[in-house]
């Protein structure tokens, strides 16, 4: 399992949201990019980024700060947040991101999936935010009628390989996170899954690992001092 220490991105700041509300907003970081060596000095070999403005806005207002992440780092980078367009698309892929996370316009424009899945491949994934069994949509502001698992198998019918669940109600609370939900993500779907909130403890990249999911995102546990991503990479195996 793949350890994905996470940056969101805010007026090019590292911060974190409780529960996706953008007014419970905390900076960490004004340098995102010592954050990001952080984590390759102690051993992960990717990074996950959200950029929050554009999830709200569908454009890419920290793209200057997201490719010099990239650049600094040499690790693996997946970015999302506002990609609703292949002219998005195409800008991250041209800066040299590893993967883009299609969010709100998979829900909304399933064609535009199968087109970017058609030209990108498996650098397309698409992020599932999950809010009372529905899919939330536009920054987590609007939960959308699309019930979870219904969306995640019409995704593998678009040709999706990987999908970054998040759990809403356990993201950036520090309680745990929703390990039977990904249990059941991972035996009934042929995706690749990326457990993303709620990941607060070592106890949690354990549970998590023995489902032999892809991978595991790790946020406030890291900015809070709860969770060492040394450690953690070593208990993902």
């Amino acid at each position: 399992m793949y350890i994905y220490p996470a940056i969101d991105l805010y007026e090019g700041k590292a911060v974190r949201l409780f529960k996706g509300d953008y007014a419970q907003m905390t900076v960490y970081s004004h340098n995102p990019s010592e954050t990001a060596l952080d984590f390759k000095d102690q051993g992960a070999k990717h990074i996950h980024l959200v950029d929050l403005e554009g999830a709200k806005l569908g454009t890419t207002p920290n793209l200057e700060t997201v490719c010099k992440l990239k650049e600094v780092s040499g690790l693996f980078c997946e970015i999302g947040g506002g990609i609703r367009t292949m002219d998005v698309i195409d800008t991250y892929m041209q800066a040299g991101l590893d993967r883009v996370i299609l969010g709100t316009a998979a829900v909304e424009h399933p064609e535009f999936v199968e087109a970017a899945c058609g030209k990108y491949g498996a650098k397309i994934a698409v992020g599932v935010d999950i809010k009372d069994g529905f899919v939330a949509v536009k920054g987590w502001t609007e939960k959308s009628s699309l019930e979870a698992f219904a969306f995640c198998r019409k995704l593998q019918n678009y040709g999706v390989e990987t999908s970054i669940c998040t759990d809403i109600s356990k993201d950036g609370a520090m309680q745990g996170t929703n390990v039977e939900l990904y249990q059941r993500l991972s035996q009934e779907l042929s995706l690749n899954i990326i457990a993303s909130g709620g990941v607060s403890s070592l106890e949690d990249v354990r549970r998590l690992r023995a489902l032999d999911i892809h991978g595991a995102i790790i946020g406030k546990a890291y900015y809070t001092g709860a969770v060492s991503i040394r450690e953690a990479v070593e208990v993902a195996g």
